[in-house]
């Protein structure tokens, strides 16, 4: 009797591609705590402020315009100075993962962080007063240290903007680069 050993070479190829994986499987994610996880997780936390920044001017500005116009009770200002306090409780509780991730990201999100957090900061330290404010004082709107409290939230929420929209620029053209780059490496080989 004559054993054919062409099918169970087949059997045993078969059972060991499978038992190892495909060669076409994609290549296992990252662990949640690599640097490539965590700067990933920082841009994405990154592009989050964005969002809520963009939301927090528009209310910082709308509000603004209320500090100079006598029509709107403090009622509305209080609407508004919540909506801005929902905004910066947002960006806050990014900024505290980002954080904790700061350790082991790239530099550039490290400068981003540093950045964003001291404007966060300044937004919500002035939104606190101007809550206080208003709270002891819903007859005096047009108070110079009210205004003052508004306008810094303005001006602090579009820099914070300005600033995460410029560190996503440049990590859009690094990575734009980086496929230039391996693009053009390929045309040489």
């Amino acid at each position: 009797m004559r054993i054919d050993l062409k099918p169970m070479i087949v059997a045993l190829a078969v059972i060991a591609l499978l038992g190892t994986g495909s060669v076409f499987a994609s290549p296992p994610a990252p662990s949640p705590e690599s640097p490539a996880y965590l700067s990933g997780r920082a841009s994405t936390l990154l592009a989050q402020i964005k969002a809520e920044a963009a939301g927090l001017r528009r209310n910082a500005e709308t509000l603004r315009t209320f500090a100079s116009n006598p029509q709107y009770s403090w009622q509305s200002h209080a609407n508004y100075l919540d909506r801005v306090k929902g905004h910066i409780n947002a960006v806050g509780e990014r900024t505290a993962e980002l954080q904790r991730i700061r350790h082991a990201v790239l530099p550039w999100q490290q400068q981003a962080i540093t950045e964003v957090t001291s404007h966060a900061a300044q937004v919500a330290a002035s939104t606190q007063a101007a809550i206080l404010y208003l709270n002891e004082n819903r007859r005096w709107l047009f108070a110079p240290e009210y205004r003052d409290h508004l306008t810094t939230i303005e001006d602090r929420s579009g820099e914070m903007k300005q600033t995460v929209d410029k560190f996503l620029d440049y990590e859009k053209a690094q990575q734009k680069f980086q496929q230039l780059q391996n693009e053009l490496e390929l045309a040489g080989d």
